[in-house]
């Protein structure tokens, strides 16, 4: 497959494969995005209520869930170079087919291949910063590359809106599959494997030592950073989860926004989300660059940002539909800071073997988390009203503060003669 590769200076290249990364984020979160964005549309086509829309996102998410794990054994086993290539594929194939679908139950089909097929994207993404990047600038790299999940939240919104308004839901999903195919093109003319010496500055490692002793997925269990990072992103996914699928809806059907205003206006939080995330793991890089063990200025920042979370619960309290965006963009904030470091965690405190697979173990964790959450805010949203959803939405980033600082911490399997670089 590499010889197919164009030839460009290794320096060079690995941004160009942090830009084809970001690119195939931004739409994988843009088809995230429609369904939330196009949710009374839908409702309408379907003959669907709140729980039949909750369905639609568990169907997505449960699949989702199942497969991460999977995924990130896949590219610890096969390469992310594959792994990638074939997920983008199937994802971008799965759009297609929800556009062309007729019926509920073949839209449901393509949804959850949809959520099978995406959790590729992150583990493959962590490999290669994982490689390609040192902890001076892991962070920062990591938070360009993932930045695509908000950015495709951002351009959802408009042209999600023009494209149904302008022709119909269907062309909505028609196109997001014709433009991952091209995204999966340049991946695989664009992504090799790292040369020797810019693998051994990112792992920390002279090519004589040979490679980093590596924990058995058995072994990986017995760590209790493992579930340090369960529980954290079990706890606090489903804040996000709640930012991209069911605040545009909110937005329309409690504060009374039109599906124009929310293509105006609705992109708000997820642009502050991300200039504020990539802000915060520069800041934690830069501690790094001035002596700082890496995994303790990842806790450091994360604990610092994750003040913003509990805010959420102040729009209980709110009738403006444009300050109820002002105060989730500033929870999007911490929820995206906590998604975009919590990854340089994962590469900080495991072997680079292991990332990948430590990265779809926890991601499956936090999917299952917003399976939960979707199912509790369906049957609920109606009953107890959105303010007791909040409410509850305020404790879930101080609690996976708690987690961080008491269960996360340098791993090294206990057979390894390796010297391991820089812990907290």
């Amino acid at each position: 497959m590499s010889s197919f590769t164009i030839p460009i200076p290794a320096k060079r290249r690995r941004w160009f494969i942090i830009f084809i990364i970001f690119l195939a984020i931004v739409f994988n979160y843009y088809d995230r995005q429609i369904v939330s964005i196009l949710k009374p549309m839908l409702k309408a086509e379907f003959d669907l209520g709140d729980d039949g829309y909750a369905m639609v996102l568990n169907v997505f998410t449960i699949f989702y869930a199942l497969m991460y794990p999977v995924s990130g054994w896949l590219v610890d086993r096969f390469g992310e170079r594959k792994v990638m290539l074939f997920g983008i594929i199937g994802w971008s194939t799965a759009c297609l087919g929800g556009g062309l679908s007729r019926t509920f139950g073949s839209f449901l089909f393509f949804r959850g291949m949809l959520g099978a097929a995406e959790p590729t994207n992150f583990p493959a993404q962590l490999k290669v910063i994982t490689v390609w990047f040192s902890g001076k600038l892991r962070a920062t790299a990591n938070s360009l590359c993932v930045a695509g999940s908000s950015i495709g939240a951002i351009i959802a919104p408009p042209l999600v809106a023009w494209l149904a308004m302008q022709y119909d839901f269907h062309t909505v999903f028609i196109v997001a599959g014709i433009v991952g195919l091209i995204i999966a093109l340049l991946w695989f003319l664009v992504y090799t494997e790292p040369p020797a010496e810019i693998r051994n500055e990112a792992v920390g490692l002279d090519a004589s030592k040979g490679e980093q002793a590596s924990f058995t997925w058995g072994q990986l269990w017995n760590t209790k950073t493992l579930w340090g990072i369960l529980l954290i992103r079990f706890v606090s996914d489903p804040v996000w989860y709640f930012c991209l699928f069911w605040l545009p809806g909110y937005l329309q059907e409690e504060s009374g926004l039109t599906l124009a205003q929310i293509g105006m206006f609705g992109w708000i939080p997820f642009l502050v989300a991300d200039l504020g995330a990539i802000a915060t793991s520069a800041w934690s890089d830069k501690m790094v660059r001035r002596g700082k063990g890496p995994l303790l200025a990842r806790k450091i920042m994360l604990s610092s940002i994750a003040v913003l979370a509990p805010l959420c619960c102040l729009t209980a309290y709110v009738n403006n539909p444009y300050l109820t965006i002002l105060i989730f963009a500033l929870v999007a904030v911490a929820c995206l800071s906590w998604l975009f470091t919590l990854s340089v965690v994962i590469a900080e405190a495991f072997p680079v073997k292991n990332v990948a697979s430590v990265l779809g173990i926890a991601g499956g964790f936090g999917a299952l988390g917003a399976v939960l959450f979707n199912y509790f805010v369906g049957q609920m949203m109606g009953s107890l009203g959105a303010g007791t959803i909040f409410i509850a939405m305020a404790f879930m980033h101080p609690i996976a503060v708690l987690i961080l600082w008491t269960m996360v911490k340098k791993e090294k399997p206990k057979d390894s003669e390796v010297v391991l670089l820089s812990s907290n």
